[in-house]
């Protein structure tokens, strides 16, 4: 039995044909094609912010390192045999407040490798001026010894009239 097709089925099955042939292209070529491309393009997004947040934290490294070689340098360039008790009392002396330091209380710990240790001296200060108080934290905060006020604690004084009354934790470390 031989069937001949007339023009018009011919065309019907020839667009039929060329249909599913379209929806085999699309369908298992040009959508794996641009599903792979929306991987990657995510993956490269991900791998951008990756690289952005690693340049980031190479800065903050290197920022740190910096820092902590100049105060490796500093802490080498001072005096052999400093002592923050002495250093806090000596600068009393010389800003005109020993007299007025009620207690000094010197403390040290020891880091857990054991290379720094951070030296603490609590302070406390009674009926000094404003202008005496600043001399003395300025003197301590510009010293080239790396000395630092951790804390300060500043209360109106009983007598004299526009005296104060201050408690001060001064920290350094040392080698």
């Amino acid at each position: 039995m031989k069937t001949t097709l007339n023009k018009r089925e011919k065309y019907a099955i020839g667009a039929a044909a060329a249909f599913i042939c379209l929806f085999i292209i699309i369908q298992f070529v040009l959508f794996p094609m641009i599903d792979k491309r929306d991987r990657l393009r995510r993956l490269i997004d991900v791998k951008t912010k990756t690289i952005e947040e690693m340049l980031a934290l190479k800065s903050e490294y290197d920022t740190v390192v910096t820092h902590i070689n100049f105060s490796k340098s500093r802490l080498a360039k001072r005096q052999k045999g400093f002592a923050l008790f002495s250093f806090l009392d000596e600068l009393a002396g010389e800003t005109g407040i020993k007299n007025k330091i009620k207690y000094m209380k010197p403390s040290s710990t020891s880091q857990k490798d054991g290379s720094i240790k951070l030296s603490l001296v609590e302070m406390k200060l009674e009926a000094v001026t404003l202008k005496q108080l600043t001399a003395y934290l300025y003197r301590v905060e510009t010293s080239e010894n790396t000395v630092f006020v951790k804390r300060i604690s500043i209360s109106k004084a009983d007598k004299p009239p526009g005296a104060i009354d201050a408690v001060l934790q001064v920290e350094t470390y040392e080698i």
